[in-house]
């Protein structure tokens, strides 16, 4: 059954006052979205932030430069199967319930982090044992998170009576703490252990944190209620294709617009690698920059959607976008020429900045470009297309430009493009779906 609901509401459509009992249960919404939001974001920072310790603990055979090509690229495996999830969860949450939908991805999520805090390494089992492991954790993890961003959002957006765009930049903001938390783990367990206490148990401490998180956001899940949005809304036997088949321009939107938020996020992921293995730089270097751009991104992106939702999403995303297009360059040129700890925490917290700008405003967006009945499928696929295309391979494109190249400027090109693109779609979604 195909939807027919072409006509997409706004913030501003919202007539009826919010009471205080709706503003409570936004916030509860707010907690409990980010919790599983914050949990899915510390598991891809922690792994991106031991990158150099996994490639040595899980390929100790190959050279450095190949060890750290195919840890990225075990990472970016767990992107190609996040559309299938995506497609999967999003569409049972838009016909059985954004509720039960999230207490499911987080559960899983908590399956694929605990894989990761117990995988043997190749000392332990050889290595093509531990890397199917890693891959199998990866899969797992990969496949909650599909389903997480989007049914999370759609949770979130319609749990608010009003300014929608605020309380949807709070999942941006959980990540911004999701950076922070990350970042201090990685901070103080590379400058506070023994190279051998890091190797041998230390870099399994944030995953088993990460895994205690699971069992207290699926208690406060469970203790939801579902949306109006969702029980009024018509049910379609297939979201998956009423969204495909009606609303492909939509989705293609969507996967564009993500593009540059996902960019940024994985650019400030790999800092901690680029200071190590391209700069000489010492191994805490990276996460200082990390810890900074996460609070900056915790306390910042609210304000950007309070901003959005008086001005609109799309327009506070062009000027982000525009700004990112313009510092990139020079920022990286910077850094290059003066490759210091401070210049690249400098470097890591303007493109924190950039991220929270153009990210904060993205999920009120999301929320006015899909109609109620496909909103998670919606957000959910186009999500991770744009993430897998833009931000699983990233770390990987990174390192391979650089190795390619001789230049330790190039993922400015990168980031350059790819912001490029983001403006593009954030000006047809303004032209063709007359989005603020």
């Amino acid at each position: 059954m195909a939807s027919t609901d072409h006509h997409v509401s706004t913030p501003r459509d919202r007539t009826w006052e919010a009471s205080p009992e709706a503003v409570t249960k936004a916030r509860k919404a707010v907690v409990a979205s980010s919790i599983g939001n914050a949990l899915e974001w510390f598991d891809i920072i922690v792994y991106s932030s031991f990158a150099v310790v996994i490639s040595e603990l899980f390929f100790p055979e190959v050279s450095g430069f190949a060890a750290l090509m195919l840890t990225f690229l075990t990472f970016a495996v767990s992107y190609l199967i996040r559309p299938l999830g995506a497609a999967v969860i999003g569409s049972w949450a838009d016909r059985h319930g954004r509720k039960r939908a999230l207490s499911m991805t987080i559960l899983t999520m908590m399956v694929g982090t605990g894989l990761m805090a117990v995988a043997p390494t190749a000392a332990v089992v050889g290595p093509v044992a531990a890397g199917l492991w890693l891959l199998a954790s990866r899969l797992v993890q990969g496949f909650s998170a599909g389903g997480e961003f989007g049914t999370a959002t759609t949770f979130l957006v319609e749990s608010a009576p009003d300014r929608r765009a605020f309380y949807g930049s709070w999942q941006v903001a959980t990540q911004g703490a999701a950076m922070f938390l990350a970042s201090a783990f990685g901070f103080g367990l590379t400058t506070f252990l023994s190279r051998e206490a890091l190797y041998t148990w230390g870099w399994r401490v944030p995953f088993f944190v990460g895994m205690l998180i699971g069992p207290v956001g699926w208690y406060i899940r469970r203790k939801m209620d579902e949306t109006a949005d969702f029980e009024h809304a018509e049910k379609l036997d297939s979201p998956l294709g009423s969204t495909v088949s009606t609303h492909l321009g939509r989705l293609l939107a969507a996967a564009g617009a993500v593009a540059l938020a996902s960019i940024s996020v994985y650019l400030i992921l790999y800092m901690p690698t680029f200071a190590v293995k391209s700069l000489d730089l010492p191994g805490y270097a990276g996460f200082l920059g990390g810890m900074i751009a996460g609070v900056v991104t915790l306390v910042g992106t609210p304000f950007v959607g309070r901003l959005a939702d008086r001005v609109g999403p799309a327009r506070v995303m062009t000027v982000a976008a525009v700004a990112g297009l313009v510092v990139a360059w020079p920022l990286f040129q910077l850094l290059v020429a003066v490759p210091t700890v401070a210049v690249l925490t400098v470097v890591q917290v303007v493109f924190g900045a950039v991220m929270a700008s153009y990210f904060g405003p993205l999920p009120g967006l999301y929320h006015d470009l899909f109609p109620t009945n496909v909103r998670t499928t919606g957000m959910a696929v186009g999500y991770n297309l744009g993430v897998l295309v833009f931000g699983g391979f990233a770390g990987a494109i990174f390192t391979f430009l650089i190795d390619r190249t001789g230049s330790l400027s190039a993922p400015a090109f990168y980031f350059m493009a790819v912001a490029a693109l983001s403006l593009v779609t954030i000006t047809v979604c303004r032209k063709r779906f007359h989005l603020a």
